[in-house]
């Protein structure tokens, strides 16, 4: 009788430590959770900043001969960018304007710079540059080979960039960057020929962000 009351007690601990042992594995699960929703610097690998679109601009201005040049500024902007708080290797940042959304200086020739000789705005109504993935660590200078997708096409072009930050949340990213208007089919027929337009096309941005 007494051994078996004692198997009964080993049994009875035996089952009392694996309890407590589920039991302080379930607590600590608890606490690691608890810990890393209060401390959102472990779990933080990115910073997402967003366009203030009141402020940013993008400007173009395509050269002419014996005339004053074609300039524009786009009216409607998006874009973001998401920084590697971590490793600083895989940083991105998209920004895109609505083509026909436009002020220019020869404001007659609108139309025909929105048709099909042109941006073709109809068929394309965005035009978008997307960095890819690029290393940074809070240079205030930096130069990019950057995917400029317009009227249907992409092509790689160089971009340098100026960063200057403002205050905690808020940055100021100017630059400027040249592309050939021919390989994006930018003028066709007799606007093609680079004797009445030139081919450099230039983009300048002044874009503000803030960190969401």
């Amino acid at each position: 009788g007494n051994g078996l009351k004692v198997m009964q007690e080993i049994n009875t601990m035996k089952k009392l430590i694996t309890w407590l042992g589920d039991t302080l594995n379930i607590f600590k699960i608890l606490f690691i959770i608890f810990f890393l929703s209060f401390s959102p610097s472990l779990v933080q690998s990115s910073e997402r900043w967003v366009l203030d679109k009141t402020l940013s601009t993008i400007e173009f201005e395509l050269p002419v001969l014996f005339a004053k040049n074609v300039q524009g500024k786009f009216n409607t902007i998006e874009g973001f960018v998401k920084l590697d708080v971590d490793k600083k290797q895989n940083n991105k940042a998209i920004f895109s304007v609505q083509v026909d959304d436009l002020e220019m200086n020869y404001i007659k020739y609108k139309n025909l710079l929105l048709s099909n000789v042109f941006f073709d705005s109809t068929q394309f109504p965005k035009a978008v540059i997307d960095t890819k993935k690029f290393s940074y660590d809070n240079e205030e200078e930096i130069e990019l080979n950057v995917e400029l997708t317009l009227k249907g096409k992409s092509e790689m072009v160089p971009l340098k960039i100026y960063i200057k930050r403002l205050a905690e949340e808020l940055v100021q990213i100017q630059s400027e960057l040249i592309f050939s208007r021919t390989k994006f089919d930018i003028g066709i027929g007799k606007w093609q020929n680079t004797s009445i337009l030139k081919d450099k096309v230039k983009l300048k941005t002044n874009l503000f962000l803030f960190r969401e």
